[in-house]
């Protein structure tokens, strides 16, 4: 599984890396995003809910998530 490291990227840089990572990925492949601003959090939930993606997002410390992205 690919894997973004978008720390310190704001909006709209790790939204136009998802859309570029997306057109990359085949049926049933997944990438992780590692991102540390909630803008780009609110960003990539409005963007995907208009799409069949799949999306996971873990808070995994205090201020960083981990965005898993599925293509089914």
């Amino acid at each position: 599984m690919n894997r973004l490291d978008c720390f310190g990227d704001i909006c709209p840089i790790p939204l136009l890396k998802m859309q570029n990572e997306i057109k990359h990925l085949n049926k049933g492949e997944s990438f992780q995003m590692v991102v540390d601003h909630s803008c780009v959090i609110e960003s990539i939930k409005e963007n995907l809910k208009k799409s069949t993606l799949i999306y996971e997002i873990d808070e995994v410390l205090n201020g960083v998530w981990e965005i898993t992205i599925t293509k089914v």
